[in-house]
């Protein structure tokens, strides 16, 4: 599916992009992973604010791209995860992984789940190399956006 049916069956809206909104984004996936990285909360916490980044990571790729989500979803975050192959390449088994953490997210949310250590770092390591990969689509298809 493309981008553009997204937009067409009501999943996503247009969208331009601002600088200053993609740099208060990217500040909040560095606060998110910081926050992850505290070893003195539950790792139920540290999941879910490894998860936001990566949620933010997917957003700020989308809205490069002109898009966000609509806000019509019941899960905000099933747009903007599953656009990941389009918005950055991402490939399928990370996409599948990825998927995998939004379900356990909102397994927590939802039934008070916990977390396995395991699980815990797949989600820290998969947000840094989302940001990372994200930065350097943004350096060389969006540097206006990097402003």
């Amino acid at each position: 599916m493309r981008l553009q049916n997204l937009l067409r069956i009501g999943r996503l809206k247009a969208h331009e992009a601002t600088p200053a909104e993609i740099q208060r984004l990217l500040g909040a996936v560095v606060r998110n992973l910081a926050d992850a990285a505290v070893g003195s909360v539950s790792e139920e916490t540290r999941f879910d604010a490894a998860y936001k980044a990566v949620t933010q990571c997917a957003l700020v790729a989308l809205m490069a791209q002109g898009f966000r989500p609509s806000g019509n979803e019941s899960d905000p975050h099933l747009a903007t995860v599953q656009s990941l192959p389009l918005t950055l390449g991402v490939e399928d088994g990370t996409s599948a992984v990825l998927d995998a953490l939004r379900r356990k997210r909102n397994a927590i949310d939802d039934t008070g789940d916990s977390v396995s250590p395991d699980m815990l770092d797949e989600c820290i390591a998969q947000a840094h190399a989302l940001r990372a990969h994200l930065l350097q689509e943004l350096a060389e298809r969006h540097p206006e956006l990097l402003s």
